[in-house]
């Protein structure tokens, strides 16, 4: 199977091709192309042409694609809008089923340690985006959004945790940001069982900062 994974949940604007097999030993997924950018603020502008790019690379036209899949955060908003909007976009284009996965279990999927860990992403405002993991990368917490300082995590993945290492006295290990591979594998039960997709629900974890306006006062005259 072929799949399109993409993702705008951190500053890496992350499109990649990858082929997931059946019935083979470990998660079975081979990224044929990827291109990945730290820009946070090209999420928009970048994720269509990297997926174009990475199809070239792997040599496979877009039609060839039989899945999509999308890191749905969590994230800031305008990120996640665009990787979400370009997947929803493609996938009902395409004809093929988008399904969308926690950006930080793509992350511990690719976690190579032998005991429990969290994935940290940087939230900005002084926050980071926070899951629990076990040893198996099982998410067991999360994902949560508080200030690093009130974590307490003894080794970490993520940009968070690299960003905000001096408050959360973790160890920190790689990867930083969502990759093509762990975001396949993610979604690889769901692919492998050809499951309905879970809607595609942004995970921003924080209220808009936009709110609508209250009642307007009355305005008496003299």
């Amino acid at each position: 199977m072929l799949v399109l994974a993409l993702d705008t949940s951190t500053p890496a604007v992350t499109a990649g091709v990858a082929e997931l097999a059946a019935g083979v030993t470990g998660n079975g997924v081979t990224v044929l192309a990827e291109r990945v950018t730290l820009d946070a603020r090209a999420h928009g502008e970048l994720i269509t042409p990297h997926a174009l790019d990475a199809a070239r690379e792997a040599n496979v036209a877009l039609t060839d694609i039989e899945a999509i899949v999308v890191g749905a955060g969590p994230g800031p908003f305008t990120g996640l809008r665009a990787g979400l909007a370009t997947a929803a976009a493609l996938g009902h284009a395409l004809g093929v089923p988008v399904h969308p996965v926690c950006s930080l279990d793509a992350i511990a999927r690719q976690v190579d340690v032998d005991e429990p860990f969290h994935v940290v992403t940087d939230a900005r405002r002084r926050e980071v985006y926070w899951a629990a993991y076990d040893a198996d990368g099982n998410r067991t917490d999360g994902p949560h959004v508080q200030p690093p300082a009130e974590l307490a995590v003894t080794l970490a993945a993520g940009d968070g945790a690299r960003v905000h290492a001096d408050k959360l006295s973790a160890k920190v290990v790689e990867p930083y940001y969502p990759a093509t591979a762990g975001l396949v594998d993610a979604a690889r039960e769901e692919l492998r069982a050809n499951a309905e997709p879970a809607p595609l629900t942004p995970l921003y974890l924080r209220r808009p900062d936009a709110v609508e306006p209250g009642t307007r006062k009355r305005v008496t005259t003299s």
